[in-house]
């Protein structure tokens, strides 16, 4: 079907199944709890307990800074990325011929070349949603941040809540983020299909083992936990 073989779309499937698996893993699972993630997500929440104690908060204000700014660098590279991928849709003239002479399998038609392009840009196109939203996100936490009044006797609960909203806030923005870098990581893995579909699965597998070692057994998680 569409000129692809069943190895094609055996690969396709462990590909979304690989994606949907890890997201599943991480975000809704007990497991999950003992992520990466999940243990920066602890560090918000104290954040901003820590912050209500502060009156001058410039060193709060230049982290949301940071934050914005990489997302916001991350969401204009996810742009970039989709124009080079339009471009590989209306070049596929000069490509094919290039991919026909390498050494990796049967080389592709144009329509099994425009489909494979079309499903990268669908990738990058949700990874500049996510990269864009949490940026948003982001800039809704500051809001929430500019109205934590300083903790005073009469004011705490009230302080209080308003911080937990804000850490709140933030940890979504977090998770958005995270979704849009997981995108990037299993593009990484897609341009494998442009190869071989074996290089696909291979690649999926790789990249999904890694980012499984950095979310559960790697020196960062060990780090954020303050194990030795």
């Amino acid at each position: 079907m569409l000129g692809f073989s069943l190895v094609d779309w055996a690969a396709v499937i462990f590909f979304l199944l690989a994606w949907f698996g890890y997201y599943v893993a991480v975000e809704m699972t007990h497991a999950g709890r003992r992520s990466l993630n999940r243990t920066m997500d602890r560090y918000r929440y104290e954040w901003m307990e820590q912050l209500v104690v502060r009156e001058n908060r410039i060193v709060d204000t230049t982290i949301m800074a940071s934050l914005m700014n990489g997302t916001a660098f991350f969401a204009s590279t996810s742009l970039i990325a989709v124009g080079g991928a339009l471009t590989l849709l209306r070049s596929a003239d000069s490509v094919l011929p290039i991919f026909s002479d390498l050494p990796f399998g049967e080389p592709p038609t144009r329509l099994m070349w425009e489909i494979k392009v079309i499903g990268l840009t669908i990738i990058f196109v949700y990874a500049f949603f996510k990269f864009a939203w949490a940026y948003r996100l982001f800039n809704y936490m500051a809001i929430i941040v500019g109205a934590v009044p300083v903790l005073k006797q009469d004011n705490k609960e009230k302080a209080l809540v308003v911080a937990r909203q804000a850490a709140a806030m933030n940890a979504v923005a977090g998770k958005h983020f995270n979704r849009g870098q997981r995108a990037f990581f299993f593009s990484l893995a897609y341009l494998g299909w442009f190869l071989s579909v074996y290089v696909f699965v291979v690649g999926t597998a790789a990249v999904l083992f890694v980012m499984w070692r950095r979310q559960f057994a790697s020196e960062a998680r060990a780090a954020a936990l303050g194990a030795d």
